[in-house]
């Protein structure tokens, strides 16, 4: 890549690239299929379903596990020129950057035709029917909508092909995070579906299961970006930028190694969490699908030993000469075989049918919401019944560790964090960890009321303690710089996104004013909550709307932390009163609703002591318009707080000024005065 934006020749090596590639697809694909083969007729007894046809039996599997691993290498390769090597000074994608990106490309691509694929097939896999009875697209759409796995198959092939198509015209490096966000997007309808998605425990199962994927997608597809980074013959070694040649040596190695060692345990923490919702210790030897997760296991112990192998001797081996790649391409050559098989093991082991549950006899609510209610509820229930959220809990629990292991470094090098700062935010951290894994959050999916305290907590004080915290001004001064001919790292990439368009779009008062306050009326009154309130999926979409609505709207309004449209004191006042309005009306208008929203989804969960649909709702709208004081209240003390601040921060640099021109500006003052007075004497 030239500095001009042009792609330089770089003779590119394809052909020690892609075959390998494909290989390990194919290694997927051929090890999902002769598993899938052989729990064939476990299957078809546990459904009750005719044979569809070899072509869908053999198919299935190979194409579901083929793409998967084109998703996965779209995945690392969009990750590896968005953050393993650094782009030009000019922001355009360097040679190693634009290489991952067209391989990003065209994994999407062929993700995308793979996804088109399973839609056919899944629906000849639960009707039983040939595919070739099933080859009329009308016919295939039609059916589609009636099967969930196949409507997240069709959801997954768009979200491919607008990745595919937007990543074809990029250049920059700016571009690159999105894509590798719209890259993990593509797996979300899946993770979201199948054995997890159903029966008891189904919010514990899918939330592990959405991270195990994740963390795997990441890890998987960073090493087989490294390893094609590494045969195309640079290893983060030599890299070209408008200073010249610069060796960066194990750069992009080092940084894989991070992140790989966090998906490692995310991964392992995930499948142990996924399996126990499923099985007792004994099916673990006594059937097929206990089988496959022990084999799961050993490769993902395998995997995690020679990525401790590889930090010992590959990475070691580049910090000492850039040019010395045999040790880590070896060992990822290993690593991807064993990749290969994974992937496969795991497409077989969802098709594999799972364990009879030891309960049978499941009662309604823990069908619907994945557990059981043990009555109304009461203080006690709300403070100490907990349920943990394996994504929202997770999620507090680490941002308290990250900002206190920021602090910590600031502090070892002697620079002061306020104490008031640290307060906030892990109170917030705790606010959010109470919404989401107290009695609040077990009692949030049954009751509209205890969903909108939920809300009120995500939306409204979550997201003020949060913002006051001022995270990213602690990131800023906590993460090293990189040098004047060192490649960017995390504070650099911090930087670059709060300067960007996207963030002065959505710092724009009045847009973050419409995210803030059009999804009360838009989720509750536009009848999306009515369809979504029986999906588990959805409840998490909700929550983190209502968190980061929230968190953009108090970060323009009172956010210590500097945004790129810095507002005046009055601006960010008359916001909030803005807004104060619109909220309880918002209230006011549920309390005075005498339908239902979402009566349908509550009233089937058949709960004795929760009949009252339209009072509960009544009170879930006072809850909503008495929680509107409580921010105005903090804001108003948080605005006052920083206008004292910078009075009397203007104060102090008068009076500095004042000292180095022994008082310049009021001696001239003085002397004005003076003068107009002996004018008026001298007229009078």
């Amino acid at each position: 890549m030239t500095l001009t934006g042009r792609p330089a020749t770089v003779g590119v090596r394809k052909a020690s690239v892609w075959p390998l590639l494909y290989g390990v697809a194919v290694l997927a694909g051929l090890t999902a299929a002769g598993l899938s083969a052989l729990s064939l007729a476990e299957a078809l007894t546990a459904t009750g379903l005719p044979d569809p046809g070899p072509v869908t039996t053999y198919g299935l599997p190979f194409v579901k596990a083929a793409g998967e691993l084109a998703a996965v290498i779209a995945t690392g390769s969009f990750l590896f020129a968005a953050f393993m090597v650094p782009p030009q000074a000019n922001g355009v994608l360097d040679v190693a950057g634009y290489r991952a990106l067209r391989t990003g490309t065209a994994a999407a691509g062929i993700w995308t035709v793979c996804a088109v694929l399973m839609v056919p097939l899944t629906v000849s896999d639960i009707s039983g029917q040939p595919l070739s009875s099933r080859l009329s697209p009308a016919d295939i759409w039609s059916v589609a909508d009636l099967i969930d796995i196949a409507g997240a198959w069709r959801w997954t092939a768009l979200f491919a092909a607008v990745v595919t198509v937007v990543s074809i015209p990029v250049l920059r490096w700016s571009w690159t995070p999105a894509l590798f966000a719209g890259s993990l997007a593509t797996l979300l309808p899946l993770a979201l579906t199948g054995h997890s998605s159903s029966g008891g425990a189904h919010d514990i199962a899918t939330n592990s299961l959405l991270v195990h994927l994740i963390a795997g997608a990441v890890w998987a597809g960073g090493l087989l970006a490294l390893l094609a980074h590494a045969l195309r013959g640079g290893s983060g070694g030599l890299e070209r930028s408008d200073r010249g040649v610069i060796q960066y040596g194990h750069l992009a190695a080092r940084r894989f190694s991070a992140v790989a060692l966090w998906c490692f345990v995310a991964m392992m923490l995930s499948g142990v969490i996924n399996a126990l919702v499923r099985l007792r210790p004994e099916d673990l030897v006594q059937t097929r699908y206990g089988w496959l997760v022990l084999a799961k296991v050993a490769a993902l112990v395998a995997l995690g030993f020679l990525g401790w192998r590889q930090r010992r001797s590959g990475v070691a081996a580049l910090a000492a000469d850039a040019g010395a790649r045999a040790a880590l391409i070896r060992l990822a050559l290993v690593e991807a075989v064993v990749f290969g098989l994974t992937f496969g093991v795991a497409v077989a082991l969802g098709r594999t049918p799972p364990p009879p549950p030891t309960n049978t006899n499941l009662s309604i609510p823990a069908v619907e919401i994945g557990y059981d209610l043990a009555g109304p509820p009461t203080a006690a229930r709300l403070l100490f019944d907990w349920r943990f959220d394996l994504v929202f809990g997770t999620a507090a629990l680490v941002f308290a560790v990250v900002y206190l292991a920021a602090v910590r470094r600031l502090r070892r090098r002697g620079d002061a964090w306020p104490v008031g700062r640290v307060v906030a935010w892990l109170l917030g951290c705790l606010v959010l960890l109470l919404a989401t894994s107290s009695g609040i959050g077990r009692y949030m999916p049954a009751m509209f009321s205890m969903h909108m305290i939920a809300h009120m907590l995500l939306s409204m004080l979550a997201p003020i303690l949060l913002v006051l915290g001022a995270p990213m001004t602690l990131a800023l001064r906590a993460l090293p710089t990189a040098g004047r001919n060192e490649p960017p790292g995390p504070r650099e990439w911090l930087l670059a996104a709060l300067h960007s368009r996207l963030s002065r779009l959505l710092t724009n008062p009045f847009v973050a004013t419409a995210l803030f306050i059009v999804g009360f009326y838009g989720l509750y009154f536009g009848g999306i909550f009515d369809a979504a309130v029986g999906s588990h999926a959805a409840h998490l979409a909700m929550n983190l709307h209502f968190l980061l609505s929230g968190y953009l709207f108090y970060w323009v309004v009172i956010g210590v932390d500097p945004t790129p449209r810095p507002l005046p004191s009055i601006a960010k006042l008359g916001m909030v009163f803005a807004s104060l309005p619109l909220h309880a009306f918002f209230g006011v208008v549920l309390m005075g609703t005498n339908t239902a929203i979402g009566g349908d989804f509550y009233r089937s969960l058949g709960l004795p002591w929760h009949t009252d649909l339209i009072g509960d709702q009544r009170l879930g709208g006072a809850i909503a318009w008495a929680a509107g004081e409580v921010p105005l209240v903090v804001v108003l003390i948080a605005l006052f707080v920083q206008w004292r601040r910078s009075d009397d921060r203007t104060a102090r640099r008068l009076d500095r000024a004042a000292d180095r021109d022994d008082d310049a500006d009021l001696a001239a003052y003085n002397a004005m005065l003076a003068e107009l007075a002996r004018r008026d004497r001298a007229d009078g």
